[in-house]
């Protein structure tokens, strides 16, 4: 590990005289690939110039202890040895995790889709109240969320919705949130004061650049149709609506939040690419499912996730077994805690694979 450790420092030092060069700074593409890089190595180096102080710490009081008469002083230097010996092992710890292998799609844009599953009206009104979530949380993150296609059942609810979450790190927080969500509460419509049990399932995939995903047109029907609900003006006035058709895989995708035409065929090209590449990681995911037991469950679709109880106030994650009991808190967009406890599981699973 820490022969590794000091390839990455030199590496952090080797950058930083690089961009010094003049030559370097005026090539625009060479500077901001580095400038990235010395961004992603920062944490790292960091950390580690703090575990090196932590053991000459260690080593300096431990000698000075030697040859120290006063017993102040030699209480301070115990206290200072005990303190230092504390932080060495936390410090190693963080330095196995950010040393574990990045997902290369962590910086990315999201593209989320929420499906009402069985329970219908009632699961429709839960994907609405789980869309607030995440648009939510986004707010609360700074970043920025842009609807792609509304399908709304006419009292509140949601049957679908696909929106674009922008901002740094976006996949990272939220990819562990595909699969299904259970909702158990009494419905609004229900007179008797019964507990309903509903569901939806969530894709979270990350925004793909055309160059990584090559989409042939030919094997793309385009239909045009008129918008409903909010537009603008533009709105039952023309046909600005497309349904995008992808005839080898028989993937849908229908836009209607832009105004134009080309806009919108260019957000369903977008849901599209990313679709598609889900599909490969997918599929090179169940290749090496008998290796790789990186993630904190399959991230399947078809696997329940976690569960909402309204009646006791509390959420659970199925996964890693955490329950929370701050449900009106979370239904806010406050799901900090149930990211930091799915990153910090699947952290440790990646650590255990790597000691064995």
């Amino acid at each position: 590990m820490f022969d590794r450790l000091e390839d990455v420092l030199r590496r952090f030092e080797d950058i930083n005289m690089e961009l010094t060069n003049p030559a370097v700074v005026s090539d625009q593409d060479k500077y901001r690939s580095l400038m990235k890089e010395q961004k992603n190595l920062e944490p790292l180096v960091d950390c580690y110039s703090e575990y090196k102080k932590c053991k000459e710490t260690i080593d300096d009081s431990l000698a000075l202890l030697d040859e120290e008469s006063d017993p102040d002083m030699k209480e301070m230097l115990r206290e200072e040895l005990s303190e230092s010996k504390d932080l060495l092992p936390q410090l190693e710890e963080k330095l196995k995790i950010l040393l574990l292998p990045k997902d290369p799609n962590d910086e990315k844009n999201v593209i989320v889709e929420i499906r009402a599953g069985v329970g219908g009206d009632e699961a429709a009104l839960f994907a609405a109240d789980m869309y607030r979530v995440y648009t939510r949380y986004a707010e609360r993150q700074a970043w920025k969320v842009e609807t792609m296609s509304v399908e709304d059942i006419g009292i509140g609810g949601i049957k679908a919705v696909s929106f674009m979450i922008k901002g740094n790190g976006a996949y990272s927080r939220l990819k562990f949130e595909s699969g299904v969500h259970r909702v158990q509460r009494i419905p609004a419509t229900e007179s008797g004061g019964r507990i309903h049990t509903s569901a939806i399932t969530v894709a979270i995939m990350p925004e793909v650049e055309d160059v990584e995903v090559d989409i042939d047109l030919n094997d793309c029907k385009f239909d045009v149709f008129r918008a409903s609900g909010n537009g603008g003006q533009c709105v039952n006035t023309t046909d600005s609506a497309v349904r995008l058709t992808h005839l080898p895989t028989g993937i849908v995708i229908s836009c209607q939040d832009e105004k134009s035409q080309q806009q919108n065929k260019a957000k369903a090209l977008k849901v599209l690419r990313a679709k598609l590449y889900e599909m490969e990681q997918e599929r090179q995911h169940n290749e090496e499912s008998e290796l790789r037991r990186s993630q904190v469950g399959s991230g399947d679709r078809s696997e329940k996730i976690r569960t909402y109880n309204f009646h006791q106030g509390r959420v659970t994650d199925h996964r890693i077994g955490l329950t929370l009991y701050k449900i009106d808190q979370i239904m806010d967009g406050d799901i900090d805690e149930l990211i930091d406890g799915l990153i910090a599981a699947d952290q440790a699973e990646k650590l255990l694979t790597m000691a064995q």
